[in-house]
């Protein structure tokens, strides 16, 4: 799979060649708040297949947390466009919003529905669906 994508003015942008290892859509509360308020839904991306073609993402990461994510984004506009997380090292967690054509891309499974609000959007049909995180 091939694909380009980047942020919403155009300032940061990047191309993926690979196969994703999973997409996935998380409504944890953490999720929630980097999302404006809705599920947040990712696809992670194999490091050695993503390259950012076009400026640099500024970063944010919480001090008071020993092993926090780094959140990407935009710092022109700010597009939230990846999540760096120690559990999945080698791994970028790019948001599925950002690829040129977003449509190719849906859950493999949902996680952290205890979280849920009321408004979220769940997967239908076939897709696992998890109160916390998918195991294994």
């Amino acid at each position: 799979m091939v694909f380009e994508g980047g942020c919403y003015c155009g300032a940061i942008r990047f191309r993926f060649e690979g196969e994703p290892k999973a997409s996935v859509q998380c409504h944890c509360r953490e999720c929630q708040y980097f999302t404006g308020g809705h599920p947040n839904i990712i696809t992670a991306l194999p490091d050695e297949g993503l390259a950012f073609t076009q400026g640099t993402p500024k970063t944010f990461a919480r001090s008071d947390l020993d092993a926090p994510r780094t959140r990407l984004f935009c710092g022109d506009c700010g597009t939230s466009i990846a999540t760096i997380s120690p559990a999945f090292p080698g791994i970028t967690l790019v948001k599925v919003g950002t690829p040129d054509d977003p449509s190719t891309f849906s859950a493999d499974w949902a996680q952290y529905t205890i979280d849920a609000q009321p408004y979220h959007h769940r997967p239908d049909g076939d897709v696992p669906v998890f109160e916390r995180a998918k195991a294994g």
